[in-house]
């Protein structure tokens, strides 16, 4: 979409509407799997993408390009050293895992992580806590 890059998103239903054709289904995806896996989190955009919060902590972001949609997490040590092998067949950086999208999602990874960061993030809160 030409007008993206100019525009601050308030909520997820805009972003994925500003996102490029072919992408969309991606995202709507994405956001499917993420909302299944993690129902209590908060939706809200944070660094002008989704994200989704519980207790107050990024749980998972997710972003769309044109040549890939990518899955982003924070922090990410956990959940990068928890998923290795299954991760390897993907490209990856220090804080994203990029889904070409030219190949299926892989629904399941994707539920599994977001559930291992709901955990993690839970277990972040109550250490903060006592």
């Amino acid at each position: 979409h030409p007008d993206r890059e100019k525009k601050s998103f308030t909520t997820v239903d805009e972003y994925i509407d500003a996102s490029l054709i072919g992408v969309e289904e991606r995202l709507v995806e994405m956001r499917r799997i993420i909302r299944a896996a993690a129902p209590d989190a908060e939706e809200t955009i944070s660094y002008n993408i989704p994200a989704y919060k519980a207790g107050g902590v990024v749980v998972v972001q997710f972003a769309g390009f044109t040549e890939h949609t990518s899955l982003t997490f924070f922090p990410t040590a956990g959940a990068f050293a928890a998923f290795a092998d299954e991760l390897a067949a993907y490209k990856t950086s220090k804080s994203a895992i990029r889904f070409p999208l030219d190949e299926p999602l892989p629904v399941d990874l994707i539920d599994a992580i977001v559930r291992f960061r709901v955990d993690e993030a839970a277990e972040y809160v109550a250490s903060k806590t006592k």
